[in-house]
């Protein structure tokens, strides 16, 4: 069975966009993948279909409406009740790589993209969905933020990488201690003036994987100090 990414939105041809290119594409394309996506204007409340309306007490934007939001999800969870709901928000939980990691060992995702000031505060007590957030920022929807929970997730899921061994060393892995990936080069030999290091060819796979370690800790030590925080504490 495939994995199903469920994509509730008033914008639905935005996808699968970026997630139909390359890697991803192929392998939804060799079937490892398959989405689904569903128009929140279905679910539009009156003749005029609205999905939002202004907010209670007042203040700028528009809120999309609780009862619209439930009725759309409800369609999909229908048969689906198994499959985690992820709302993206800039509030919800940090997105990360271990999170990618437990999302690709299951059988999909369903996304309720948010548009507008957000939904209705009693759809997520009514529903519960998981809120997740990309980082400190806000964008116009939720669309963007789950193609890019999507990409990170799909790509973990066994065949669309290839191999996957691809994945263990690079940054925040578990593999990799959570710690960033050391550096990489290719041909050609010299660039600029700059050679690739003589260990990085030397064949000595030791001192080469001593090398790449002592590489991504000084890397994660002065880029990410609040990663080497965490790998500190775990290592005591």
């Amino acid at each position: 069975m495939s994995f199903a990414a469920h994509i509730i939105s008033a914008y639905p041809d935005m996808f699968p966009g970026p997630l139909g290119e390359s890697l991803h594409g192929r392998a939804l394309a060799d079937g490892l993948w398959r989405i689904e996506t569903h128009d929140l204007r279905n679910f539009g409340a009156g003749k005029h279909k609205n999905i939002d309306d202004t907010p209670a007490g007042g203040g700028p934007g528009m809120v999309l409406r609780a009862d619209v939001a439930a009725a759309a999800l409800d369609s999909v969870t229908t048969g689906h009740d198994d499959l985690p709901v992820i709302l993206p928000s800039p509030r919800g939980v940090p997105f990360g790589q271990t999170l990618a990691h437990e999302w690709a060992q299951g059988d999909g995702l369903i996304f309720l993209c948010n548009r507008f000031e957000g939904v209705d505060e009693r759809f997520i007590a009514a529903r519960q969905p998981l809120e997740v957030s990309l980082g400190d920022y806000v964008l116009a929807g939720g669309e963007l933020a789950a193609m890019v929970m999507l990409e990170a997730t799909l790509r973990l899921v066994p065949g669309v990488m290839g191999k996957l061994e691809s994945g263990t060393d690079e940054s925040f892995s578990p593999a990799n201690d959570g710690l960033l990936e050391y550096p990489q080069f290719t041909r050609p030999q010299s660039f600029e003036g700059r050679d690739i290091p003589d260990l990085v060819t030397s064949g000595d796979h030791e001192k080469l994987a001593a090398w790449r370690r002592a590489q991504a800790e000084t890397l994660t030590q002065s880029r990410r100090p609040d990663l080497w925080a965490d790998f500190v504490k775990r290592k005591k």
